[in-house]
């Protein structure tokens, strides 16, 4: 099963606190909008998004078709087919991605802990 490019998504309380800290230990920011609550730190295979009122609970996340140096891979698992494999083992899942969609999707599952894991496929 290829999940793709794993990173922590995390609840923050101030995105420019959380940004400075993290910065501190090396992260860069490489993406998303400070303004818009959203930013993906990196500190080289080392993946972090910081996220101000869009998730509730800090989430392990899973990007199908990126890999963990967050270049875009030429071939990959979709998101669809990867949600299928995981029905047929019986996974419930929070919420599903549209399996007559094509492009973006994304679904939750919640592991025996209560911790959701996003696998969010971007193109």
């Amino acid at each position: 099963m290829e999940l793709g490019a794993f990173s922590i998504s995390l609840n923050v309380q101030d995105i420019q606190a959380s940004q400075a800290f993290y910065g501190k230990l090396g992260f860069e920011v490489t993406g998303g909008d400070a303004d818009q609550g959203w930013l993906i730190l990196r500190n080289e295979t080392c993946i972090i998004g910081l996220f101000k009122g869009h998730i509730e609970k800090n989430t392990l996340t899973f990007n199908p078709g990126l890999g963990q140096d967050t270049k875009i891979l030429e071939t990959f698992q979709d998101i669809r087919d990867l949600q299928k494999q995981l029905k047929s083992e019986g996974m419930e899942f929070a919420s599903e991605a549209d399996e007559k969609s094509k492009g973006p999707a994304s679904f939750v599952l919640i592991d025996p802990d209560g911790n959701p894991i996003l696998v969010d496929q971007h193109f």
